[in-house]
């Protein structure tokens, strides 16, 4: 069964930036089609990004598009999550989601799913 590593989560203050970082175990070699989304209580997970497994296309959602960059290391086997001018209204479980036939903007089209890093936006 493959897991999804997300780490970078935690705290930060309005206007500042926060990476996060997901990484697959197991074999290495295989790669998947990536995506991230978030969840609040009570919510359904919402769509941020999504990149193929070579990082040659991506896609983005209303939520947060302008502010959010997804991007792969083929090398390290990551795919980031780079958040620029984060907002009270951003905090939530960030998740990161892998396939390795499709990628969409739902939760079930993903195979995997990670726990989650949490993001917390205050002052």
């Amino acid at each position: 069964q493959v897991q999804l590593l997300e780490s970078g989560g935690g705290w930060v203050q309005p206007g500042e930036s926060l990476r996060l970082a997901c990484v697959p175990s197991g074999d290495p070699s295989t790669t998947y089609h990536m995506a991230w989304f978030r969840q609040t209580p009570g919510n359904e997970p919402e769509f941020l990004a999504s990149i193929i497994r070579t990082g040659e296309y991506s896609w983005y959602g209303d939520i947060m598009k302008g502010r959010i960059t997804i991007y792969r290391d083929i090398a390290k086997n990551t795919v980031y999550l780079q958040m620029n001018n984060m907002q009270t209204e951003d905090k939530a479980i960030y998740h990161c989601a892998a396939d390795q036939r499709q990628l969409g903007r739902r939760r079930v089209e993903y195979q995997y799913w990670g726990q989650g890093t949490q993001i917390t936006v205050s002052s």
